[in-house]
């Protein structure tokens, strides 16, 4: 009889053990499973904010080819990311910061804002994004002097996506150095393709 009782009491705990492990399992599943969708959602985000990270007071790109590689990056942001307005604010300072004072010049503050946001609901309104951007190697790069300014003159090839649909365009932007020694974008416009 003692024994019956010491067998049910046995598969009793064994029942209680399993349903543990099941609970237990539960919890853990569910627990990765929100911890993997926050996971997620942090990455969207982070897009956006590695570029913001960017401090160029103390960290200012030291070439060129990285000044132009950093402004496709806030470009790319600008066209195909999500972002708050103050995240468009502070991405549009970030890119002006890279620009010579002279261009900032040509325009208001507001002007410069309103004419950015704009340009960008052009191209997301036609579902247009930068899927990607590859500024010309360091050698391609041109150095020359002009008015006293050191400057360098090189391409850029940005590739834009409209669904499933791709076109590569090449810019061709000249900066200078400032006084600090920071090269700083003067002013680009397009390859011009020959039709032939």
């Amino acid at each position: 009889m003692s024994g019956k009782g010491s067998h049910g009491m046995v598969k009793g705990i064994i029942v209680i053990l399993v349903l543990v492990c099941l609970v237990g399992g539960y919890y853990y599943y569910l627990s990765n499973k929100k911890q993997d969708k926050v996971q997620e959602e942090n990455v969207k985000a982070t897009v956006v904010q590695e570029v913001l990270m960017r401090n160029l007071d103390s960290n200012y790109p030291p070439s060129p080819r990285e000044v132009i590689k950093y402004f496709g990056e806030i470009s790319q942001c600008l066209l195909g990311e999500t972002y708050t307005d103050e995240e468009f604010g502070q991405l549009a300072l970030q890119a002006q910061k890279l620009y010579d004072e002279e261009l900032i010049a040509n325009k208001t503050q507001q002007q410069y804002l309103e004419d950015l946001k704009w340009d960008i609901n052009v191209f997301k309104e036609d579902g247009i994004v930068i899927s990607s951007y590859t500024p010309a190697s360091s050698v391609d790069v041109e150095e020359f002097t002009k008015d006293g300014y050191n400057c360098a003159r090189l391409t850029c090839s940005f590739t834009f996506r409209k669904g499933t649909y791709l076109e590569a365009n090449e810019e061709i932007f000249v900066l200078r150095k400032d006084a600090e020694g920071h090269w700083k974008i003067y002013g680009w416009q397009p390859v011009k393709k020959n039709n032939t």
